[in-house]
């Protein structure tokens, strides 16, 4: 899960006060110090601390806290609106242009993201409908050009090169021109980073800037240089003026110091963060939904978007008609399984449920994806009449099934179990005597 380790202690922390009926200014006191603590260890900047918990404890220790009727309650409120406020409040979209095409630059170090970045961002503009075409601007990093080019192959995004001896602005302007005859509506530019922040390197942006005027430019940063990716978008910033930030490598971040500190310091907000190496793995950034993912209360409008962008609507209608007769084959079992890992990592789409953001129940469901490999390849191994009606499945048939995919007889067994165990869920849940289906499920990890 995002911020894993800053995560359970917070949620540990006022976990405490929950198991207090009255709370006195004391109380407040020893959790604002487990609070403070935790945000330092996870790397946030002292300055942003020391604000923070001056403000939550100038509303906590107040009547607003001793007179409510859930004294705990109102504290947990009270650290979860401050969050939200500390990085940014609420989302900060891209400033899309009047006039088409809409100029995104993308700037930052070598290393941080920004080809990958520049590819997941024009498949999302493309799934909201625009029609977005992709710059090759860095002509110094080697392989950086074909590297967007394969993007754009995969993703079915034009590229537009001149190929590495032409000069950046040249290709820009250029690549804006082509944008504009063949009507795209969104360009993004990949320009190029340096090991560290440097002269020559500022100038080469400012003169972009200068001669394109570009309608965003987007800081990307790497997450998990924690306090050196809040100093590197402060420096950006001050030498070319930034619109928002980009975090990547957020799903690796388990402490969150650049998360939760790049606002306070730059005044830029965070626009978008990566949470994977897929190409998915990427969405808007929304401050008061990560912070009840932080605080445990879990993320159920980041939950559904993602299930209505990964689930195949026809197929989800079709299989409750299949369902309602008692229908459920292993063919619609790897389709749901297929679904639900296209949504993102598990534990990443476990801890957006309610309830289920603490770390410890998360551990101990011991999400593996390794397992879903190995579920998908005994399935695959079966032939069209086992998928269909398992119960053909005898000794000889699950000893060809577990060498076929490479796993053992008591992998195959204990998928069959499931699977007979969710048909009687499903069976159940028909009759009107299930209790619910998350209550029944048995998941596949």
């Amino acid at each position: 899960m995002i911020f894993s380790g800053l995560a359970e202690k917070l949620q540990d922390t006022l976990k405490k006060l929950s198991g207090k009926g009255k709370l006195n200014d004391k109380d407040v006191e020893t959790a604002l110090r487990e609070v403070k603590l935790a945000l330092l260890e996870a790397d946030v900047n002292y300055k942003v601390v020391k604000n923070l918990i001056s403000r939550i404890k100038k509303r906590a220790v107040g009547q607003e806290v001793m007179e409510s009727l859930t004294p705990a309650q109102q504290v947990v409120k009270i650290v979860n609106e401050e969050l939200t406020n500390l990085m940014g409040g609420e989302q900060s979209e891209v400033d899309i242009s009047s006039e088409p095409p809409t100029l995104i630059m993308l700037v930052g170090l070598q290393g941080s993201g920004k080809t990958t970045t520049a590819g997941k961002l024009s498949k999302m503009f493309k799934k909201q409908g625009k029609n977005p075409l992709l710059v090759a601007g860095d002509i110094y990093r080697p392989a950086a050009i074909k590297q967007l080019q394969i993007l754009g192959d995969r993703l079915e995004v034009p590229v537009f090169s001149m190929g590495d001896k032409q000069n950046p602005v040249d290709i820009i302007k250029a690549g804006l021109s082509k944008a504009k005859t063949a009507g795209h509506d969104i360009v993004i530019l990949d320009t190029a980073g340096r090991l560290h922040i440097d002269e020559e390197m500022m100038e080469e942006l400012k003169e972009i800037k200068n001669e394109t005027d570009p309608d965003e430019i987007l800081l990307v940063v790497d997450s998990m240089t924690g306090q050196d990716a809040v100093n590197v978008s402060e420096k950006f910033d001050k030498s070319l003026g930034i619109n928002g930030v980009i975090l990547t490598k957020l799903d690796g971040d388990a402490r969150g110091g650049a998360a939760l500190s790049v606002k306070a310091v730059t005044g830029k907000p965070i626009k978008f963060i990566g949470t994977g190496e897929k190409l998915d793995n990427f969405e808007p950034f929304h401050p008061d939904r990560m912070s009840n993912r932080i605080l445990g209360m879990g993320d159920v409008l980041s939950l559904i978007e993602k299930a209505e962008e990964s689930i195949d609507k026809e197929k989800a209608a079709e299989l409750e008609k299949r369902l309602k007769n008692n229908q459920f084959t292993f063919d619609d079992f790897l389709d749901q399984l297929e679904q639900l890992r296209d949504m993102g990592p598990l534990d990443q789409i476990m801890g957006m449920l309610p309830g289920m953001g603490n770390m410890k129940q998360l551990k101990n469901l011991q999400v593996d994806e390794k397992q879903l490999d190995h579920i998908e390849a005994i399935i695959n191994s079966m032939t069209k009449e086992e998928r269909n009606d398992p119960d053909v499945i005898n000794g000889s048939r699950r000893k060809r099934i577990a060498t076929g995919s490479g796993t053992s007889i008591q992998e195959v067994n204990r998928l069959l179990k499931q699977y007979r165990q969710t048909k009687k869920m499903i069976k159940k849940f028909n009759s009107g005597k299930s209790k619910g289906l998350m209550g029944n499920m048995n998941l596949p990890f």
